[in-house]
Formats: structure tokens, C-alpha cells, sequence
């Protein structure tokens, strides 16, 4: 469903050039789970925004569903993420004025579907948030803030899901509550692709593809991910 073919990111000219990618190639299959684990500056989440739409690539392609996007501006590309890809990051990003129901119905008020509350609670109660959804984010802890972006993500149905270290604000137990709830809904026929600088996070993935200094040096078939 995703192929991302020689891609690469440079920031800067002269002496201040930055190489961010250095033609980086893989794909994602229908129901794939992919974690893009390096430590910090090795261009994790510079790839998951080149992915998302949220930065171009210097060269290479970003090819979706047969049809290439990375060529789109920002206008064309809100299609996008409106009906095939979503965002969860380390932040919640949620509006603390508003119920957990009223923040997953905000990607469909911005669709212009006005009617999203039985969608709403269908989604929170997959999430485990079924009894919580009038509940702002300061009544929630951080394991719930993030089940509501999820939630969040998930309203619109989109194919692909990028998480950028999404369990990064929480204790063990609670990142392992969020990564197998990722797990269940890729076992849903999901596609993920995770960003992480943690192995131990890494193995819940099926692939685990290493980045360092722009470049990929392993990918590493899991035949399935931690169970």
C-alpha cells in the first residue's frame, strides 16, 4: 500500500548542509506494522513527515496506494489525511475545553460531517474508553489522553496510522497498555509505521527497520512482533 523509493532529505547548502535522509527505500504491505527505531538524529521522524505530507522530500518517492503524493501540495494533501493517513504523536495534542467525544469528533467537523457522535462513541469504546467519553483531558491520565488521540485517529478509518514515539510521556505499564492496543487494531487490518528509539518497543512491530545518519543498515522480519 506504501512504497517509499529513494528518498531523500537535505536541509541547508554550502558548509551548513544537513543530510535528515539518504535514499531511503522500503514498502509497507496492506497490514503491515513497521518500527523505524535509531537514536535521536537519525531521521526517524524526519522520514514519518515526509511520509505524513507535513515536509517534502529533497529527491525520491512517496507513493500511496499506487498514486504518488509526495509531489501534492498542501491543499491536495489534506484529502489525504483526512481519509487515509493519521497522526498519533508523544503529544495528545488534544483541547483541554473539550469532552473526550467532542476531540475524536473534531476530524469529522472538519469533513463537514455534523452528525459523528454515534462514530464517536463506537470508536472511544474500542479504544476501552467507553465510560469515560464526557470526561476532559485534565480528568484523564496520560495512557487515556492518548487512547482519545487514538480515537482521534481512528474516526475517519484511515489505512495507514504513523505514530511518533507514541508511549514516549508514559510510565512502562501504561506504554505497554497503548502498544498492545496498537497491536490489536493492526491484528484489525491497520497499517503502522512507529517511530521509536526503543528496542524493547520495537519488537511489538512485524519489521523493524534501523536508521542511523539518514540511512537504513538492517531491516529485521519479526514474523509477527511481540506476543
Amino acid at each position: 500500500m506504501l512504497e517509499i523509493k529513494n528518498v531523500s532529505k537535505t536541509y541547508g547548502q554550502g558548509t551548513a548542509k544537513v543530510v535528515a535522509l539518504s535514499n531511503v527505500s522500503f514498502r509497507v504491505d496492506e497490514g503491515g506494522f513497521i518500527a523505524i527505531m535509531g537514536p535521536s538524529g537519525s531521521g526517524k521522524s524526519t522520514l514519518l513527515n515526509v511520509i505524513g505530507g507535513l515536509d517534502y522530500p529533497s529527491s525520491g518517492e512517496v507513493i500511496l496506494d499506487g498514486k504518488r503524493i509526495d509531489n501534492l501540495d498542501e491543499n491536495d494533501f489534506v484529502d489525504i489525511r483526512r481519509n487515509k493517513i493519521a497522526y498519533v504523536f508523544q503529544q495528545y495534542h488534544l483541547l483541554p475545553s473539550l469532552t473526550a467525544l467532542e476531540n475524536v469528533m473534531l476530524p469529522l467537523i472538519f469533513c463537514g460531517l455534523s452528525k459523528g457522535e454515534e462514530k464517536g462513541l463506537e470508536i472511544l469504546k474500542e479504544v476501552g474508553l467507553g465510560g469515560r467519553t464526557e470526561h476532559r483531558p485534565s480528568q484523564l491520565s496520560g495512557g487515556e489522553q492518548q487512547r482519545v488521540a487514538i480515537a482521534r485517529a481512528l474516526v475517519n478509518s484511515p489505512s495507514l496510522i504513523l505514530a511518533d514515539e507514541p508511549t514516549g510521556n508514559m510510565d512502562q505499564k501504561t506504554g505497554g497498555e497503548i502498544l498492545d492496543l496498537f497491536r490489536q487494531l493492526n491484528r484489525d487490518g491497520r497499517s503502522i509505521i512507529m517511530v521509536t528509539h526503543d528496542p524493547v518497543i520495537a519488537q511489538y512491530a512485524k519489521e523493524i527497520i534501523d536508521l542511523q545518519d539518514g540511512k537504513i543498515v538492517d531491516k529485521v522480519d519479526q514474523k509477527g512482533g511481540k506476543r
